[in-house]
């Protein structure tokens, strides 16, 4: 079976102040706290919310 590609993704920046989109991406991705990091699945749908809300994330690219 093939391994599933991961994205580790790092909330640097507060939800506070942030419009509710914004918020939604960041509980998408599992996101609760700030300075956390979680392991999410490479897919077109994460890689959007990532993307709308770039600024406030820290991205490495996982296996």
């Amino acid at each position: 079976m093939a391994k599933d590609k991961t994205v580790k993704v790092t909330l640097k920046k507060s939800v506070i102040g942030r419009g509710r989109k914004q918020i939604a991406c960041v509980k998408g991705l599992g996101l609760r706290r700030l300075h956390q990091t979680v392991d999410v699945l490479d897919t077109p749908a994460n890689r959007g919310m990532i993307n709308k809300i770039s600024f406030m994330l820290a991205v490495e690219e996982g296996s």
